[in-house]
């Protein structure tokens, strides 16, 4: 162990960067990356780290298999995979419990094979949805999506990018295989029954009511949308209410056009048939919802015309000017298709409902016409004298849902050679990824926008800081300060690791803290002559057990404004839990991976 005399100017110096980064990480708007960099740059430029070491974290295994997994994900998401799986679960609430529940269990389940982030990330436009539908408060919703998710993760090796990156860390000094897929589920599904009960009970007293910004920020715009109820769709047989579309956000289906009977005021028990047209009027975002809504298409059969396939076009609001060449022609009449190689699939008039199907609706000029088209829409006709005004719906796109169950097989098949030993974690990514794009689960272009890169970029950047931390004695310095307070109790001294990870990842990146932490860990292990294996598991629970405050972790404040959430709602709820995870944590991995060899 260091003493005081001991570590070098080159330590102290380390220690003095991770102490500034964690200030900046806390106290000021630095992107996370730019703190990291900044910080190794600084490393490096001083000698104490060697290029070698420093930049190694771009070559790191677990680094990698993260980046690949964004790829495999956007096949989930690309092809309405993930999305359909959170309608099909959530159901029906009874009550607030009931709704927490049944939004919990999914959210968790699926966190534990697909990185968290994405899925929280799919999860919450449709969480509104049916908050709205039911009348939910969102505030008591979003913090359980977070922390289900975050919990959820803890369960398996791919279930956030925290158990990667350290897992990679371990392969990397021990040179053995690491940790199992679901090795992690010992310690992973208690921590999942903390937080289900911790939530189920205490919720409704520390839960906050709060008004989110979507409720204040109504859509007032109502378009007029028509969709079809093709022959093979899924939704044949159900009733208009067990389909979702009664009480549906925004939207109201004015009538449904059958074999050229028109049936108004349509009942909540009305059956659906293949061939029915729905027609629809409400608010964009749903009209958008609507468009990528598994078992219904465009009633025009125009957008099969279109030039490429529909997973490749995106959404575009347009709006006519009067020296347009379609003014007073209904949309059937003005060819737009022929003229512009767009659809149209919605149109709206000064937020007026306009009677009608879409094909016999008169344009004029001012009309809001909602597009189907290809990228390239906008940029030829964004100074057209036709149009007033052209943009794109931000990256809104229709849905490959033909796929959907492809890219589920294909994830099945991913964490099947997982866990037979078949493949590493890296090969099974890089296969899925590619029978991802092979399949046309998602596209080239996507799959390249896909990784984080702020996200890796930091937890490679974190693995040079940490060599730092390990070749200066400074990881040894900050060890021996943790013994010294909780004595040479192998069982204290994890419970120091938990305490300082949680605070670390409460005031910066899961990632950062785990990465800067695990140096700490050795070296505290081989202090107190212990396993590695219970420090390094205490780590990744205490760095994904992020619920004290909305930085610590990126679904935090992907949810933070959408609940309508204060700082200190985070606190009340957050730090109760995680003493108890910690708790939970600290009692029960030494049982299942003993502390003596």
């Amino acid at each position: 162990m260091e003493s005081l005399s001991s570590l070098a100017w080159q330590g102290w110096f380390t220690l003095g960067v991770v102490a500034l980064s964690f200030g900046l990480f806390a106290f000021t708007r630095y992107a996370p990356d730019i703190i990291t960099t900044a910080a190794l740059s600084l490393l490096l430029l001083t000698g104490i780290v060697s290029p070698q070491d420093g930049l190694a974290g771009f070559a790191n295994e677990g680094m990698l298999t993260v980046a690949v997994l964004y790829v495999v994900v956007t096949g989930l998401t690309e092809t309405g995979a993930v999305a359909w799986i959170s309608q099909a679960l959530l159901g029906r609430p009874r009550s607030a419990l009931s709704a927490r529940l049944r939004l919990m269990a999914p959210v968790a389940a699926l966190s534990a094979f697909v990185n968290n982030t994405p899925v929280v990330a799919v999860f919450l436009p449709a969480v509104q949805d049916w908050a709205r539908r039911h009348r939910l408060e969102l505030s008591r919703l979003m913090i359980p999506l977070s922390f289900a998710g975050i919990a959820g993760g803890t369960c398996t090796l791919i279930g956030t990018s925290t158990n990667l990156v350290v897992n990679g860390l371990y392969v990397a000094q021990s040179g053995g295989p690491g940790l199992h897929f679901f090795e992690l589920a010992w310690i992973g599904i208690p921590v999942v029954a903390v937080v289900f009960v911790f939530l189920l009970t205490s919720g409704h007293w520390l839960l906050p009511r709060r008004r989110s910004a979507a409720d204040s920020n109504e859509d007032v715009r109502q378009y007029t949308a028509e969709m079809l109820v093709p022959d093979a769709s899924p939704l044949i047989g159900k009733s208009i209410e067990a389909a979702g579309l009664r009480q549906l956000p925004g939207l109201f289906l004015i009538e449904i056009d059958r074999a050229g009977q028109c049936i108004p005021a349509v009942a909540s028990s009305e059956i659906l048939q293949g061939g029915d047209r729905l027609v629809f009027a409400g608010v964009i975002e749903s009209v958008l919802d609507l468009q990528r809504t598994r078992g219904l298409l465009p009633a025009t059969d125009q957008v099969f015309k279109l030039d490429g396939p529909r997973a490749g076009r995106c959404f575009v609001e347009a709006v006519l000017s009067d020296t347009s060449p379609t003014i007073g022609m209904t949309v059937r009449e003005g060819r737009f298709r022929n003229r512009y190689n767009a659809v149209i699939i919605a149109v709206n008039r000064n937020g007026v409902r306009l009677p009608g199907k879409i094909g016999e609706i008169e344009l004029r000029a001012g009309d809001t016409l909602l597009l189907e088209s290809r990228p390239s829409f906008v940029e030829q006709q964004r100074n057209s004298r036709d149009f007033l005004l052209v943009s794109q719906l931000g990256d809104s796109h229709p849905l490959n849902h033909e796929r959907a169950l492809t890219a589920v097989l294909i994830v099945l098949a991913m964490i099947t050679c997982v866990t037979s030993g078949l493949l590493s974690m890296l090969q099974s990514a890089l296969l899925a990824a590619g029978l991802m794009l092979l399949t046309r689960c998602t596209d080239g272009a996507t799959a390249r926008k896909a990784p984080d890169w702020q996200v890796l970029v930091v937890i490679a950047t974190s693995f040079g800081i940490g060599a730092a931390l390990q070749n200066t004695g400074a990881a040894a310095f900050v060890a021996s300060g943790l013994i010294s307070m909780v004595g040479h109790d192998p069982q204290l001294a994890l419970a120091g690791i938990f305490v300082t990870a949680s605070l670390l990842t409460s005031f910066a990146t899961n990632n950062v803290a785990a990465v800067l932490v695990f140096p700490i860990c050795i070296q505290t292990a081989t202090a107190v002559n212990s396993n590695p294996e219970p420090f390094l598991i205490t780590l990744m629970v205490a760095a994904s057990a992020s619920f004290a405050t909305p930085i610590g972790y990126q679904t935090n404040l992907m949810v933070f404004n959408i609940g309508g959430y204060r700082f200190g709602d985070f606190l009340r709820v957050g730090v109760p839990l995680t003493l108890l995870v910690g708790l939970v944590t600290v009692l029960l991995v030494p049982l299942i991976w003993p502390l003596r060899s």
